[in-house]
């Protein structure tokens, strides 16, 4: 007998142990949380609870960014996450603090639209925002400045896109007035037109100069631009093609595709934003004419034909030790 209720005294332990790790996991919800004072906290348009998780961690508002995510997920109620400016009261538990997040306690609303997004992506995003009224037509392209609007719950949807156009319409006008001389572009809207391209053809701010530069040449000398964003345009009005170029796509013949037509598209094929309209008012000094992706996100440049093709051949290298093809 005695041997049997030492034989029991593992699993007991076992038991407690994991009982008091299951109440450590659950009170690490309700009890008091790090931060020393009530302060604002903003949730991004668009945030994931992971993203959230990282900025409440970052700004002290909670102790783990894993922890809050992983009772999030275990405690929360299924809510949404709301974006707007939240009060955040001081030493607020994890389970307030979502209680907050989720719920209507916002002290001020925003919409943002990132740089690049084509309009029927910005029609859908506005659309979708429950705290929009109304309905509106999809916004001309390049017409809606990318940046965080501030909204109000009830607000209309035409009043929000009215907003994002003034704004447009105010950042074009400084931005030309305060152009280089000679630059490729004549007018505003053809600098947006440009911009768009500028926008969509390179992910990283420090190459839009160059790319504008390249593009400024290729204007100047009567050479088409052969921008890969132009022939998907017409396809899909800006959104992701999710597969590769056809050939019949590339010789396809419309107001956009720059690999069958010289100069400029009829118009942007996106929303670009400022950065991009600088880099095109305020091109770099440079010779180049080509670029190919250099498999990093950024381009390899090229003034001579010779040198671009090497740079191809290198790319082609990179996709085949990829398993591209």
């Amino acid at each position: 007998m005695l041997g049997s209720r030492r034989s029991g005294w593992p699993v007991l332990l076992a038991a407690a142990l994991l009982l008091g790790v299951a109440g450590w996991f659950a009170g690490g919800w309700f009890v008091s949380g790090p931060l020393g004072k009530d302060s604002a906290f903003v949730v991004p348009d668009g945030a994931t609870l992971g993203t959230v998780a990282e900025k409440l961690a970052k700004e002290g508002v909670v102790s783990s960014a894993s922890g809050f995510k992983l009772r999030a997920r275990l405690f929360g109620i299924g809510g949404a996450i709301k974006a707007g400016e939240f009060m955040i009261p001081k030493g607020a538990s994890a389970a307030r603090v979502l209680a907050i997040i989720e719920g209507d306690e916002v002290l001020r609303r925003f919409v943002t639209i990132p740089e690049g997004m084509p309009s029927i992506m910005v029609y859908e995003r506005l659309m979708a925002n429950p705290q929009l009224t109304g309905n509106i037509d999809v916004p001309a392209e390049g017409s809606v400045l990318p940046d965080t609007y501030e909204i109000q719950n009830g607000e209309s949807r035409q009043a929000v896109v009215l907003r994002m156009q003034a704004a447009m319409q105010r950042a074009l006008s400084e931005l030309w007035a305060g152009r280089a001389a000679n630059i490729a572009v004549k007018t505003p809207e053809e600098a947006l037109a440009l911009a768009a391209i500028v926008e969509k053809e390179t992910g990283k701010p420090a190459e839009r100069g160059i790319v504008a530069g390249l593009y400024s040449n290729r204007l100047r000398q009567g050479i088409m631009l052969q921008a890969d964003p132009t022939i998907i345009y017409p396809i899909t009005k800006g959104k992701p093609l999710g597969r590769r170029i056809r050939q019949s796509e590339i010789q396809a013949v419309n107001a956009y595709n720059t690999y069958s037509m010289l100069g400029l598209p009829q118009g942007p094929i996106t929303n670009p934003g400022r950065a991009s309209i600088e880099a095109v008012l305020h091109p770099a000094d440079t010779n180049v004419l080509y670029m190919v992706a250099d498999g990093t996100g950024g381009h390899q440049f090229a003034a001579t034909l010779e040198e671009h093709n090497a740079n191809v051949q290198r790319w082609y290298t990179i996709r085949k030790e990829r398993g591209d093809f």
